[in-house]
């Protein structure tokens, strides 16, 4: 039997010397600002620990991943993204951004070249803009139109918030510092919508936020990019005014309907998210049944009633009257008027209703014709008897004028 098979080869000079060579491998050299994504390797009290590979690590402050109750959000093992901020006795120091209490200006300046996020709290609305302090203690300018993506209604409402800000100008030895919300939210948009365009498909249902709402239908922020819901992709049914459907900051559940990523348009429909009520008229309104129904709208050829939200029949005007020809809808139906109406056939493929008035309604209207008529005929008549009535009595009185003279 050959033991040689079985016993474990000692390792070469070479395959020392690889080794030797691979643990000191040095990482590559980080420029301040440069973002890397590593994983927490040890959690501290006060520090964050991420692996640079090459048994190197970094350092983040733990402050910078504690929520507002206090509760750290990351645990060892977490993939997190991080800005290198500077390197001292072989120690590289990363940030998320820099803010918190206590940070010197020399990060800052180091934020300002190194396009490094900052963070800053909102104090107060002066005039052109907002008084912004970020490292705890140093006083920014952000002007209105860096604020956001765009110039807002209500700008106290940033006031008192914490916010990510990049500097823009740095100048007079950190005493003249301009800050930008927007670049940051602009940059972030950017990202979402790469990722959108690589996962958005046409006929997906996603979720978004009503951020306009115009004449011809509503935007909606999609998560990186803004859709338009056009008024004919509101609702199934007759839309009054769009307001009555959608407000800005509603979430609303919409389907991707078309995508054009070169003239960056998407359209989207708000209905098409909705069960279609014409998959279940057949159960809902057979032929044969009665129902109560709002006159919407009226046409020469006739008047159409709705029976539910995006389901109108049409009520054709040679059905109006029984016998009898009407000239126009408007002389027997008013728009908004309800009706009882009978089904008489479904279409379901080319969505359509034929209906005809209720027994019931025709015989009122009969009723009313027919009183009208009588109404018509007693007045005439009373206007005629009135008529020779007053001959007689002016007979008499020019008779007892010819008789005293």
């Amino acid at each position: 039997m050959d033991n040689d098979n079985n016993q474990t080869k000692e390792p070469t000079e070479e395959s020392f010397e690889e080794l030797l060579n691979q643990s000191f491998v040095k990482p590559n050299r980080l420029k301040p600002g440069q973002k890397v994504e590593s994983v927490i390797v040890k959690i501290t009290d006060e520090w964050i620990f991420i692996d640079l590979g090459g048994k190197t690590e970094g350092y983040l402050s733990t402050r910078e991943f504690v929520d507002e109750q206090g509760n750290l959000t990351v645990n060892t093992g977490d993939r997190i993204e991080a800005f290198f901020l500077s390197s001292e006795n072989n120690e590289q120091l990363f940030t998320t951004r820099v803010g918190g209490s206590g940070a010197p200006n020399t990060h800052l300046e180091e934020a300002f070249h190194a396009n490094i996020p900052v963070e800053g709290y909102v104090g107060k609305e002066i005039k052109g803009g907002f008084e912004v302090t970020i490292g705890g203690s140093v006083r920014a300018f952000c002007p209105f139109s860096q604020m956001g993506l765009g110039r807002q209604a209500n700008p106290e409402e940033y006031v008192g918030k914490r916010l990510n800000f990049k500097i823009i100008e740095y100048g007079n030895q950190g005493r003249n510092i301009i800050v930008s919300n927007r670049a940051l939210v602009e940059q972030e948009r950017q990202a979402q919508k790469e990722a959108l365009r690589e996962s958005l498909q046409e006929g997906m249902t996603v979720k978004g936020t009503v951020t306009a709402i115009r004449d011809f239908g509503a935007f909606a922020d999609i998560g990186g990019a803004e859709g338009l819901i056009p008024m004919s992709e509101i609702g199934w049914g007759t839309i009054g005014t769009i307001h009555d459907v959608l407000q800005v900051d509603q979430e609303v559940e919409v389907v991707v309907i078309k995508l054009d990523w070169e003239q960056d348009r998407i359209s989207l429909s708000l209905k098409q998210a909705q069960p279609d009520p014409w998959d279940s008229v057949q159960g809902t309104f057979p032929e044969g049944t009665l129902h109560t129904g709002t006159v919407a709208r009226l046409q020469n050829f006739g008047a159409f009633v709705t029976l539910s939200p995006g389901i109108d029949g049409l009520l054709h005007v040679s059905k109006l009257r029984a016998g009898k020809k009407v000239n126009h809808p408007r002389d027997v139906l008013a728009e908004g008027e309800t009706v009882e109406v009978r089904v008489d056939s479904v279409d379901t493929e080319k969505k359509r209703i034929s209906l005809s008035l209720a027994a019931a309604v025709q015989d009122r209207q009969q009723q009313q014709d027919d009183y009208h008529k009588y109404v018509k005929k007693e007045k005439k008549a009373s206007s005629q008897s009135l008529g020779t009535l007053g001959d007689i009595l002016k007979a008499k009185l020019d008779e007892k004028k010819k008789s005293k003279k």
